[in-house]
């Protein structure tokens, strides 16, 4: 596993399949439940936790398909769903009615993926290349209560295939330590999905060897994991909040990277509107692109599941990076 990731004493797990997923509504499971009871907290936990699990467990996400994880609310049933689970997994920090919930109702049977691995500070303004100037008192208490609510790290591990791998150990250990007489089982698809993951950061590695140039300009700044994975610089408009209006300031600070790096495209995101991109866009006379950071699948999703998205993301930064 590569420096800078520790595995900590917790475990973490994660869920799902794709989607009964478009169509249906989080918390809700088809048929009736069986095996292993696992609640998780976003998609791509979902998604290896039903590789992971395979038909020994069934899976209920708490966040709707297609909508901003970050901005979830629990109902009652799912209030109680996470008190009846075997294993509920999640990223503390990033969802506070989940955490609150988890406190509350299943303390014993959480698996909390910010204590699995090293988590990533969020960039106090969303981009490395932050300067002081322009930034007023006020817009600097916006931001550090922004940065405040997400615990001041950054959720998005899922796109780090080495940081999935460890999630995905400790979800296998926690899965066999419920039901042992699958442990077998558990351990065999845990190796299958190590074996996809590493296929995966294969494919990353070598795609994004040889580059034009390594500045990743997006709208929100999801994508510090895969930055630090693969030495790209995250130049991002705002935080970790899709939905945070930058200030002026923010604009132009972002445009001025963009003119001094020479870069082509600024990246937008499916659960997001593009007016931002847009704007940074024509200032900047550069290009639009979807990198999707996977927080939720969508109609407009670039792929249909974890695996397929990730790959769809690196076409993507290929193309507007340059690469060879």
């Amino acid at each position: 596993m590569r420096a800078g990731i520790s595995t900590k004493v917790t475990a973490v797990g994660a869920a799902g399949v794709l989607l009964a997923a478009l169509g249906g509504c989080a918390g809700d499971t088809a048929g009736e439940d069986s095996g292993v009871q696992v609640v998780t907290s976003v998609y791509p936990l979902e998604w290896l936790a039903s590789r992971i699990g395979g038909e020994g467990v069934t899976v209920t996400n708490l966040t709707e398909a297609g909508t901003d994880p970050h901005e979830a609310e629990l109902s009652p049933r799912q209030i109680g769903t996470i008190g009846d689970a075997d294993l509920v997994v999640h990223i503390g920090g990033m969802q506070p009615a989940v955490d609150e919930a988890v406190a509350q109702h299943a303390e014993d049977s959480a698996l909390d993926a910010a204590e699995v691995v090293d988590l990533l500070q969020i960039p106090e303004d969303g981009h490395e290349e932050h300067s002081e100037e322009g930034h007023s008192e006020e817009e600097h208490a916006e931001e550090g209560h922004a940065e405040e609510e997400h615990g001041g790290t950054d959720p998005h591990l899922w796109l780090d295939t080495d940081r999935m791998t460890a999630v995905a150990g400790e979800l296998t250990d926690r899965l066999s330590e419920a039901d042992p007489d699958s442990a077998a089982t558990y351990r065999d698809n845990h190796d299958a999905v190590v074996a996809e993951l590493a296929e995966l950061g294969s494919a990353y590695g070598d795609g994004l060897a040889g580059c034009e140039r390594r500045e990743l300009v997006v709208t929100h700044a999801a994508f510090g994991y895969l930055a630090e994975a693969h030495g790209l610089e995250q130049i991002s408009v705002t935080g970790a909040d899709s939905h945070a209006e930058p200030s002026p300031a923010q604009i132009a600070e972002v445009v001025h990277a963009v003119e001094e790096h020479g870069a082509t495209t600024i990246f937008t995101s499916p659960l997001e509107s593009p007016s931002l991109a847009e704007t940074v866009a024509d200032e900047a006379g550069i290009g639009i692109a979807v990198l999707d950071p996977l927080e939720s699948l969508t109609e407009e999703s670039p792929g249909t599941d974890y695996p397929s998205v990730m790959r769809a993301n690196l076409d993507a930064l290929t193309t507007a990076l340059e690469c060879s």
